[in-house]
Parts: structure tokens; sequence; C-alpha cells
């Protein structure tokens, strides 16, 4: 499966910070949970890297953007 290709696949996605400072991206789907924690720098990058993508998604859109999320 790309980056680019359409999926039927559901999973939960939570994001926040830990007790011990770092930031967890917590995935869940089919029974299988995938912990993902990273330093506040390391999540800030990951930040950026999701507003280019949402820049880039909207252009290719032609201006659509504020619609519902697809799971």
């Amino acid at each position: 499966m790309g980056i680019d290709k359409e999926s039927a696949a559901d999973a939960n996605l939570q994001i926040g910070p830990t007790t011990l400072g770092m930031v967890r991206i917590y995935v869940e789907s089919r029974g299988i949970e995938i912990p993902m924690d990273f330093e506040p720098e390391e999540a800030e990058e990951i930040a950026e890297e999701l507003r280019a993508a949402a820049a880039q998604a909207r252009t290719r859109a032609g201006g659509k953007g504020r619609g519902k999320a697809r799971r």
C-alpha cells in the first residue's frame, strides 16, 4: 500500500503528552495498538509535515479542504 492509495481500513488516532514529557501518537486498529513517543521537537517537525501535506492536498483539491476526514 502506498501513501496515495485509498484504504478501507479504520483506525483510531490519539495524540497527547505523556507524564515523561514526550508526545505520544497512539494508533489502534483491529485490536493492534501502536504507541509512538516523540521528543517535543520531533513532534513539532511532524506537525510541520502535516501542515505542508494539508496545504498540498488543498491545492490538489482545488481549494476544498474543510470537509470531514475520511476514515
